[in-house]
Parts: C-alpha cells; structure tokens; sequence
C-alpha cells in the first residue's frame, strides 16, 4: 500500500505583502501562524514509548478510573442508614478489604467492616470513617456521629469514566499523562511522526568541535550544540548537518541533504544581507525566499524560505540572537508543523530590580532571572556577544514595542525558560 504523505507548504508560505519592510513581532508570529500547519504522518505506539509524543487523536478512556467504589482511607466501612448522632457502636463482621483482596460476601446492615485505603466498598458500605477516630475491642466498633453520608469514599469513575475522552489530540504528553493513560486501560495512542528538524551551522570562521585547536580570528560553533539540544527538549528529532564554510556549494548540498531528511532545517549566520551572507543570497536565487526583517532586539534578520518544499528559518549567527529567536519565532512555527499546536509563552508580571530606558520601534528581550525577593533582574550587559548571559539567565523580559522608562518596583513581563518548553539555566 502506497505511504500516505501529508499535506506540503506552499512555495509562498512565508511570502510578505509587498513594500513590507519593518515586521512587527506579534504581526510575524500571526503570519506564521496562518501559514503554517502539521506535515508529520502518524503512527501508533505503546502508551509506555510515548513520552514527548503528540496525540493525533483523542485518547478515550477503555475503564473508568476508579473502576469500582472505593475506599480513601484505612478506616471501617458500613451504611450509613445506619448510624446517627452521638456515639455510634456497630459490630465488627469478620474479615475485611483491602485493595486488591475484596471482601467477598455482602456487608448485614448495622455492622461495620474492616478497609484499607484503595479497597473496593464492598455491597452494603457506601460510607467510611477514619480509624483515627474510632475505638474498638476486635468485637465492636465506636465512633462519635453524626458522619456524612459516603465520607471518606471514592465514586466509581469520579476521575474519568469509561468512554470519555482523557486528552485531545494535539496534547504533547507528559509522564503525568502516561499515568492517566495507563489508570484508563490505554495501551496504544496514535500520535504524529516526530517532527525531524535540521541543524545547519554556517561561517568560515567557525570550528565546529571545541577540541580542535582555534586560531585568534576563529570561533566555537557554539550555536550548534544549543540548537540541537533546544530540538530534543521539544520533543523532536534532530538532524545535526554539521558545519559549512561560506560556500554556496557547500552549503546548497548539505540543503539539500537537510531536504530530505527532515521535516525542517534551522541554519544559523548568514541570514543577513551582507557580502558572506551566502545562506539568504542561496535561499534567495535557488529557493523561496522571504528575508523578514522583524522590529526585534536581539535578532531582527530573520530568513524564511522554502527548499525542496522543506520550510528553512534562517537564524541570527549570534549566539544570544539565534537563541531569543528560537524561542519566540522557531517554537511555536516548529510545534505548530509537528501537529502540537500554536503555542506561546507563559508570562508573569513582576516588579523590575532594574532601570532601563528603551526607545519606540523594537521589541526587547532582556536576559534575566528572579531574585530572592520576587523581582526580576536583568544581566549586566545587554551586548548581544555576551553569552554567558544565556547561561546566567532563567528566562526572559519581554519590553514591548512602544518607548518606556523603567524603574525598580515597575511591573515587567518576565518569561522564564520554562515556559518556552525547557528549563535551563541560573
């Protein structure tokens, strides 16, 4: 049977309306959001294997959870027809439940039997109370009432019950959500495809491997690594293309090679416009290219473009640059592609342990972390060279578009790291 491909991006995917030059960041992310759409298959795994995996359908619940009435304490069960106030003295009958060993037979109104916390309420007890508070002599048992009718008792699916659904589909499951799914008698999900994302690293004055020995006008591919490890966290698959020199050749062929191993490619350098910028002017001439100069600080070049169907986000080659843009821009496109859905950052307004004066035109992404207080600081240099930054940092201020004059104590936008899917640094 012929493999079913899923729907491809159009050539024009990220094209702009023209005499566009300046790019707001909220109008980019809308732009993206309306281009993009999943274009992973699906398959079906055990429920075990599926961690990090996004449903492509709802996951409905084969039992109920809890299957059967239970008890949620160690204590005595008994009706509760049968009691009152003041102090209550019901006969022990023998035996007991326990969870996994239920009480075989029917409980005679007007005893009260031993259970265990997980046990099934056995016919006749549709109540529990504590054995904290109760006395007994291995005859009789004593307790002060009145007691509220199913105290201390578990419904048969008040969780989930059989045949409902337990998580949509576009859900990126978590450990937690093994759990439920496992408790539901689910032993198989039909997720989609790990997206397969390329990671290409560009610029003659890079050394791809820190154990190889650097002269003083050349770099560390630190970009690489980072990228690669931001793709595992998220839950896809990475496809590490290496390193390229600013050869167009070169860099066309690993392309192409990216083309047909993923499901998208994130280059980094050579995104601008400038005389080494070989990947925009390759982009450009042998693919769909739309250069988006986005009003974003650190950042602003942002090159996406179609090769051989396979969208391209053309990354900043700083370190600081290629990382805010990952987070604000490649995230939310990448998970979108994988069928998880637009997803944005979780912020949180905090007092400012800082003071900035920021001028209108761009969005600024500080590098900052929570102090002990509660209040957000930001690094102590704002050059975009500093990556030390990124390492010291636990998230993110997000300054808006529009000019402002920031004072300690002044409420900011803080987005940690977390909230981008990852959790690093500080």
């Amino acid at each position: 049977m012929t493999a079913l491909i899923p729907p491809r991006l159009r050539n024009d995917t990220f094209a702009m309306p023209q005499g566009v030059t300046w790019v707001p960041v909220a109008e980019a992310l809308d732009r993206l959001r309306a281009a993009l759409h999943p274009v992973t298959g699906t398959e079906d795994v055990a429920v075990a294997c599926a961690m990090g995996r996004v449903l492509a359908a709802p996951a409905t619940a084969r039992r109920s959870n809890p299957p059967l009435p239970n008890s949620a304490v160690d204590g005595y069960g008994f009706a509760h027809a049968a009691t009152g106030d003041g102090v209550q003295r019901l006969p022990l009958a023998e035996g007991r439940s326990a969870a996994g060993q239920p009480f075989d037979g029917v409980l005679p109104q007007g005893q009260a039997l031993r259970i265990l916390t997980g046990a099934v309420l056995p016919e006749g007890v549709d109540t529990v109370v504590l054995e904290e508070d109760c006395a007994t002599d291995g005859q009789t048992l004593a307790f002060d009432g009145p007691i509220k009718p199913r105290a201390n008792t578990r419904k048969a699916g008040e969780d989930v019950a059989q045949g409902e659904q337990a998580l949509p589909a576009g859900r990126m499951l978590s450990p937690a959500d093994l759990a439920l799914l496992t408790a539901l008698g689910v032993a198989q999900v039909t997720v989609h495809r790990r997206l397969r994302v390329a990671v290409l690293s560009t610029g003659t004055e890079l050394i791809p491997d820190p154990a190889l020995p650097a002269a003083p006008h050349q770099i560390y591919d630190a970009n690489r690594p980072m990228l690669l490890s931001l793709l595992a966290g998220w839950g896809f698959q990475p496809v590490d293309l290496g390193h390229a020199l600013d050869e167009p050749d070169q860099i066309a062929a690993l392309l192409d090679r990216g083309a047909a191993e993923a499901d998208a490619i994130l280059t980094s350098g050579g995104a601008s416009a400038g005389d080494e910028d070989h990947v925009s002017k390759l982009l450009g001439d042998s693919g769909t290219l739309t250069s988006w100069r986005i009003a974003i600080k650190p950042g602003r070049p942002l090159a996406l473009a179609m090769w051989q169907g396979v969208p391209v986000f053309g990354l900043p080659g700083n370190p600081v640059a290629a990382l805010t843009c990952a987070l604000i821009f490649a995230r939310p496109a990448l998970l979108t592609l994988s069928g998880a859905g637009w997803r944005l950052p979780q912020g949180y307004t905090v007092p400012a342990a800082f003071q900035k004066r920021k001028k209108a035109g761009r969005r600024e992404y500080l590098r900052a972390r929570l102090n002990e207080g509660g209040a957000v600081e930001v690094f102590q240099s704002e050059g975009s060279g500093r990556i030390s930054g990124l390492s010291w940092a636990t998230g993110l201020v997000e300054l808006p578009d529009e000019a402002c004059d920031i004072a300690p104590g002044d409420p900011v936008r803080f987005l940690p790291y977390g909230s981008f899917g990852v959790s690093f640094g500080g």
